[in-house]
């Protein structure tokens, strides 16, 4: 375990866990990266200064659905007003915001003019006036809204930028593309947490829009629970610490990067995100930190050896990109052997840690596949794949996933998969299990 200490940043550090031993003409190595950043300040997700040092500049923008659906029932748009009201008064003092309404067409709420508000007394109570104009009417176009809220964060100089996003439609007024462009073009930029509220809108885009911008998504079926659900994104926010660190991955000649996923507390395939460090080296981005800790699954491809052969397979470290482009701040690094084996058994023994979150992936996609099979008509398939989800989910300690699939299907034996699809499912149960399905638990110590 390394680690460098830097002022005003958590301090950061890496554990690596794998099974080190390939046998001869092996070629895949796995291991599980733990980063956990330690001393922010934070508690209860509120930074808490110390030593006379300020707290790091953040800005926020809050992206509020007002499109006519917010009207059905009308208690929905006094819900997300009040929730909006909530997230407002959690805001820290000295922290920039900006309230966005979004219909097909987004509008500045909150201060206006393209600018950023100082949080403070004034200008909470002020954005909250503003608030209570709010009215719904109009369609869903969310590439919009993003790409104010992108330009408004932009005019300040915060280096976390930090978006909360409230849908409860589907994405109808602008393409597919359209909203992919604008994720690209944000993307790097800020992170977003995105809900959905009610039964309406559509998992997939929800879910996409925060695996793109490196936030959570999830469900608030009750728009009652808003006001909660929006004061804990907000405390969370609040935590960060630090903006753009990047896993960086070395790897010598030679060697592959088969895959880089984060596997807790949620499964993000990161791969295809890589940017170019230097020849044998490429960072991957983890978004803001506070106090924390991460799992990140990493699987690099080597070149076959002989028995008795060891190699620095990848080295793996957390950095901090220069603002000026210059280079980067290492905060911490670990590496990744291999040694080639005729032992069997060492060579055939599976990390407990790799084996956990392999297991917690096949769950996920488990229940993605049951779900699509279901939605599609395909009983024998739903109820093989959601079968073996709830085995996954039993065997795997996860018991929280267990309760959302025990809303999906009767539970005949956890343990050998065996179920029973349920005649009728409640649409916001089916929701809930779907956005929830990358949640993962950890190994238990």
């Amino acid at each position: 375990m390394t680690n460098f200490a830097k002022s005003n940043v958590p301090q950061f550090t890496v554990d690596v866990y794998q099974n080190e031993y390939l046998p001869e003409g092996g070629r895949d190595v796995n291991a599980i990266v733990t980063v956990t950043a330690t001393g922010g300040g934070t508690t209860g997700g509120l930074p808490i200064p110390t030593d006379g040092e300020r707290a790091p500049d953040a800005a926020v923008a809050i992206m509020i659905d007002c499109s006519g659906s917010m009207d059905y029932p009308p208690t929905k748009m006094r819900n997300a007003r009040d929730a909006t009201a909530a997230a407002i008064d959690t805001l820290r003092d000295g922290v920039s915001f900006t309230v966005i309404a979004g219909t097909h067409k987004a509008e500045e709420v909150y201060p206006g003019d393209g600018r950023l508000a100082v949080a403070g007394p004034a200008t909470r109570a002020r954005a909250k006036d503003a608030l209570r104009r709010l009215g719904a009417g109009g369609g869903t176009a969310i590439g919009t809204w993003l790409r104010l809220a992108d330009r408004v964060l932009a005019t300040g100089d915060a280096p976390i930028r930090h978006g909360i996003l409230l849908t409860d439609g589907r994405n109808e007024h602008e393409t597919p593309e359209e909203l992919r462009a604008a994720l690209d073009a944000c993307a790097g930029r800020f992170t977003c947490d995105a809900r959905g509220v009610g039964t309406d809108w559509d998992v997939k885009e929800v879910t996409g829009i925060a695996s793109a911008l490196l936030g959570s998504a999830d469900i608030v079926a009750d728009p009652s629970g808003l006001a909660e659900d929006f004061t804990k994104m907000m405390e969370t926010a609040m935590g960060k610490q630090v903006a753009d660190v990047a896993l960086r991955l070395w790897t010598p000649q030679g060697a592959e990067v088969v895959f880089v996923k984060q596997v807790a507390p949620t499964i993000e395939d990161l791969t295809d995100r890589r940017a170019e460090a230097n020849a044998r080296a490429g960072d991957y981005p983890t978004g803001s930190w506070g106090d924390e800790s991460r799992d990140y699954h990493v699987c690099v491809r080597v070149p076959a050896a002989d028995v008795g052969r060891e190699m620095l397979a990848a080295r793996v470290s957390l950095v901090l990109p220069a603002p000026d482009g210059g280079s980067p701040t290492p905060l911490a690094q670990q590496l990744v052997r291999v040694v080639w084996t005729d032992d069997m058994a060492a060579s055939t023994r599976i990390n407990q840690q790799v084996a956990h979150y392999t297991g917690q992936a096949e769950l996920a996609q488990a229940i993605q596949q049951g779900l699509d099979a279901r939605k599609a008509g395909d009983r024998d398939g739903a109820t093989a794949r959601l079968g073996r989800a709830v085995q996954l989910a039993s065997a795997l300690g996860n018991e929280d996933t267990a309760k959302l699939l025990s809303k999906v299907v009767d539970v005949v034996d956890a343990a050998t998969g065996t179920v029973r699809l349920k005649a009728k499912v409640a649409e916001a149960a089916e929701m809930t299990l779907d956005t929830r399905s990358t949640r993962t638990v950890r190994v238990k110590k």
